[in-house]
């Protein structure tokens, strides 16, 4: 039988589509198989092995590689998925001993840097209530975190308008207590009346972990609106007097809560007296973020005890949102005119604030930051933050910590009396 031309060529179609359906097919299946693998949490016994076996297990420590690989690469879904396996393992520890901290000390030896472990203790922190038994790892791996990352290992470098691109993008970015809404800002706040110091850890050499932005000034600055203004004249560095730390912002939500160890801003300090030895005084010019989310949750009762002025304890007297109402009172008043006495109050109000203690420590991140590196509590500024966020958080309010150098262990040793050191003007209100 003859084989037309016509025939050969329907011939040759027809296989090329067969082969084009099944090379078609072959990566489906594959991509199927990828997408059930990846949906498949890790069995048990592997993860189980991730705790338990001796650090030198050659079979254990090659999946903990893959395991690290696979969560650096997973979405959030599947992190969630590997997190709960971890959870799951954990909690059938018995008895326990070091075998968490085992875990984690596992997953550092095989990685190339400390980026997994801050990523892991971030989804931790972020999943820890919706996933049963996290909160033992959590607290497990902050206490590892803890000692990788004292100040004592970090490495401070200047920021300018000459670093890098990427690294000025950054600070605009984890900018967290004022932000940089433009390129003439950010130059301003790396200008060379200025100084921008990033913190990096050698095992995560390329992310800068915190932020230290210090200005300069003839005396203790009360006021960040005039600090942060580009058009405000630059000072002379020759008669600075005074260094203000006016932003610090940690830029990674995985290194929350850890200390770094005390002292931090004393090594800014350190460098800032190398370049400018006139300088004679550090203090800040700080927000209060949980003031008004204290104040509004104060009652009638809770509220006669903070208040000094008799009509104003009478007018609380049995008033559920009795704080609230103050949070409004001192918010109009930062933002127009002012009686001297709903000024008082309002300063008061915020000393208290500050020197409220939880588990031994203020109930203020940003108080329990700076208490916590020696400096004392030194003025509070009225309607010195009038800006929508400082409203919000602080009614305007705004604090200066002092560090004194001679000091700084000695308010340590007060803090930890539970009794945080107060400036000479703050003792009597």
């Amino acid at each position: 039988m003859t084989v037309t031309d016509t025939e050969k060529a329907v011939v040759v179609s027809k296989a090329a589509e067969l082969a084009t359906a099944s090379k078609e097919a072959q990566g489906l299946v594959a991509r199927l198989g990828r997408w059930l693998d990846r949906d498949r949490g890790p069995l048990a016994a592997e993860t189980a092995t991730l705790f338990t076996a001796r650090m030198t297990d050659v079979a254990a420590n090659r999946l903990a590689k893959q395991w690290s690989l696979r969560y650096a690469a997973a979405d959030g879904k599947e992190r969630r998925v590997l997190l709960a396996a971890l959870a799951q393992a954990s909690a059938g520890l018995e008895p326990r001993g070091d075998q968490g901290l085992r875990l984690f000390r596992r997953l550092y030896a095989q990685a190339d840097s400390l980026h997994l472990l801050v990523d892991l203790r971030a989804d931790i922190l972020r999943w820890r209530n919706q996933v049963a038994s996290l909160t033992v790892l959590e607290r497990e791996l902050e206490g590892l975190l803890n000692s990788w990352f004292d100040v004592g290992m970090l490495e401070l470098r200047p920021i300018t308008w000459d670093s890098p691109a990427s690294l000025l993008e950054k600070l605009i970015q984890y900018e967290a207590v004022h932000e940089i809404r433009s390129w003439e800002e950010l130059r301003h706040r790396v200008a060379d009346h200025r100084r921008c110091y990033a913190f990096f850890h050698p095992r995560m050499n390329d992310v800068p972990l915190i932020f230290v932005e210090v200005a300069f000034a003839a005396q203790m600055a009360d006021n960040v609106q005039v600090l942060l203004d580009p058009k405000v004249a630059a000072p002379d560095l020759n008669k600075a007097k005074w260094a203000i730390f006016y932003s610090i912002s940690n830029t990674q939500p995985g290194l929350r809560g850890i200390s770094f160890g005390n002292f931090l801003l004393k090594r800014v300090i350190d460098q800032l007296l190398i370049e400018l030895p006139k300088l004679k005084s550090f203090a800040t010019l700080s927000p209060m973020p949980g003031f008004v989310d204290w104040l509004a949750k104060q009652d009638g009762k809770a509220m006669q005890e903070l208040l000094h002025d008799k009509v104003d304890k009478q007018q609380a007297q049995n008033d559920a949102s009795a704080g609230q109402k103050w949070v409004e009172r001192l918010q109009a008043a930062a933002g127009g005119k002012v009686s001297e006495a709903v000024q008082r109050t309002g300063v008061r109000l915020a000393v208290l604030y500050l020197k409220s203690m939880k588990n031994g420590q203020p109930i203020d991140a940003v108080a329990r930051f700076h208490l916590g590196n020696g400096a004392r509590i030194e003025r509070v500024n009225w309607a010195a933050d009038c800006s929508t966020k400082g409203m919000a958080q602080s009614c305007g309010i705004m604090v200066n910590y002092l560090y004194d150098l001679e000091q700084l262990d000695d308010n340590l040793a007060l803090l930890a009396a539970g009794k945080p050191k107060m400036g000479l003007n703050l003792r009597w209100l």
